[in-house]
């Protein structure tokens, strides 16, 4: 025998049918709970220390030091300290954007100092090498 129900759950109806295949019918009720979220408590998180190598800042532009005109990574230094170079000779190669770009003097004069290496990265206005 074939017989409907009608439930309702959190104060949502339903209509239900069902076949009876024996037994006697139970009113069957559950109590409707509410969940209640409890805050969780806190605890005090103990920061962690780290152990790191001190950071060597690479120095800002100076008067005679040619600055890095972008991001990116030194990829090849072309000169060495103390060498004479000419306007416009190639100095390093700076990688940036997936493109090398020539780090060029810009006036004639000798190395005075290498302020990165091959393989440092680098910031815009970060002092490359300084010709005097």
């Amino acid at each position: 025998m074939l017989r409907k129900f009608k439930l309702t759950i959190d104060g949502k109806g339903y209509l239900v049918e069902m076949e009876e295949i024996g037994g006697t019918p139970q009113q069957l009720s559950m109590p409707s709970q509410s969940v209640v979220q409890k805050p969780i408590s806190q605890e005090e998180e103990t920061p962690l220390k780290r152990e790191t190598a001190p950071l060597t800042p690479i120095a800002q532009g100076t008067d005679d030091a040619i600055t890095a005109p972008m991001p990116g990574t030194i990829l090849r230094i072309l000169v060495d300290n103390g060498e004479a170079v000419q306007e416009n000779q190639p100095l390093m190669i700076l990688e940036a954007m997936k493109m090398e770009n020539e780090i060029v003097a810009g006036k004639a004069g000798t190395v005075a100092a290498i302020h990165v290496t091959a393989g440092d990265m680098v910031n815009p206005g970060d002092a490359l090498i300084t010709v005097s």
